[in-house]
């Protein structure tokens, strides 16, 4: 009975300390002050670490029995790695080729959350370590009883223009909350506020040429043209890494995607006649093309100008432009829009202007024509920002053989 009240009062302090604690961490704004508690469990209850390690124990305790032991650990590391994943560090794998050469097929990345400042799960439901399913099933991991609304703790920094920035796609049609969307990786290359144009594939941020940064390596479709002697597949890719493309329309001719570097260097081939970078028109109208409106015959080579929204700020809204701003107002926003009679409603509201309120960003992949980014589904909110890629920590190559299958000399490399 004694040891049952003794384990009970336990119980009782911890919960008091937790609510005065969190109490004190709110008036005094110092959010990162919320994980104390689950060191205070661990001394209370669990005891996977000695906390106390300096001093000598004066009675030994009675030994846990190795199940329980185990037990306790692997409750403990859940945790601990839970929280690490939500509001520290986490680790995503490039699937796709958007981002070749900066970022490769087959890199682990590890993204800090408190680069931006993490970002209090909306859904705070679900299970440890999972993203939106159960592996192996179609089951959602989370539950939407309890949702909170956005909110991002204080960060190192704040988003710079060029960063490697990992993000929920915006576009997701799956009805998913926020936070259990899928994640990409992209460059932002467009701040709120700014003005984004494409002009025969150059990207202008401000009118003036996107600047240039170390590490990032810009690709584009080429169509390269021979005098009837093939190029040589194994030289392609072993020297100078050219991994998307085959044939044209005959056999003199190739679509290759390549950094300009690589462009340079094929125009060298003694067989290689001419080479080409293949850009739309201007005023050529790709329906997939964000906004989807005929009012904006943009594509992916000739796109804008469009100006990016920033919190606070106001514009004005017509029909001919609402295209632009409608899944703002409508699904990042949540808001009610209506058109009666060629008039904009929100809230039942007749409305000529719409005032902001978040921050937006444009996405692009380096690899420019073969990205799905913000020139298919336009802004990307302040409240889908995960975080900053920071390195890579692995690199495996699946078309490589035996132990060249891992990418030695991007291991540990900055993501820049």
């Amino acid at each position: 009975m004694k040891k049952i009240f003794k384990v009970y009062f336990k119980f009782i302090t911890f919960l008091v300390f937790t609510v005065v604690w969190s109490l004190f961490v709110y008036i005094i704004n110092g959010e990162w002050l919320y994980f104390i508690p689950l060191i205070v469990a661990d001394i209370l209850f669990f005891e996977t670490i000695s906390w106390q390690f300096w001093k000598k124990k004066k009675k030994k305790k009675k030994k846990k029995s190795e199940i329980r032991s185990w037990f306790d650990a692997i409750i403990f590391a859940v945790i601990a790695a839970h929280i690490l994943r939500t509001f520290f560090i986490e680790a995503y794998t490039i699937p796709t080729s958007s981002m070749e050469k900066s970022m490769l097929i087959g890199d682990f990345l590890f993204v800090s959350k408190v680069a931006y400042g993490p970002r209090v799960p909306i859904t705070p439901i679900a299970i440890p370590l999972m993203h939106h399913t159960i592996p192996t099933t179609n089951k959602k991991s989370y539950s939407e009883i309890i949702k909170l609304p956005y909110y991002r703790m204080k960060g190192l920094g704040e988003i710079k223009r060029n960063d490697c920035v990992v993000f929920n796609w915006p576009d997701e049609k799956l009805g998913r909350p926020v936070d259990k969307k899928e994640n990409y990786v992209k460059r932002c290359v467009g701040m709120p506020g700014d003005t984004i144009n494409i002009i025969n594939s150059q990207l202008f941020v401000n009118h003036k040429k996107q600047e240039k940064i170390d590490g990032m390596k810009k690709q584009w479709h080429y169509r390269v043209k021979t005098n009837g002697n093939g190029l040589n597949p194994n030289i392609l890719y072993e020297k100078y890494d050219i991994t998307e493309g085959g044939y044209g329309r005959n056999k003199n001719e190739y679509n290759l995607t390549l950094t300009n570097e690589n462009r340079d260097a094929i125009k060298k081939f003694h067989n290689v006649t001419n080479i080409e970078r293949k850009i739309d028109k201007s005023k050529k109208y790709n329906e997939y093309i964000f906004p989807h409106s005929t009012n904006f015959k943009w594509n992916i080579d000739n796109y804008g100008p469009i100006i990016i929204p920033s919190e606070g700020s106001t514009i004005n809204i017509t029909i001919n432009n609402l295209p632009i701003y409608k899944d703002i107002i409508e699904r990042y926003e949540n808001n009610k829009l209506e058109i009666i009679d060629e008039n904009i409603y929100i809230n039942d509201t007749l409305c000529t202007e719409y005032s902001f309120k978040m921050d937006y960003f444009w996405m692009m992949g380096d690899n420019r024509h073969n990205s799905a980014d913000s020139r298919f589904w336009g802004f990307v909110p302040i409240d889908h920002i995960v975080g900053k890629a920071l390195f890579v920590w692995m690199s495996w190559d699946k078309n490589a053989k035996g132990i060249n299958k891992v990418r030695w000399k991007r291991l540990f490399t900055s993501v820049k």
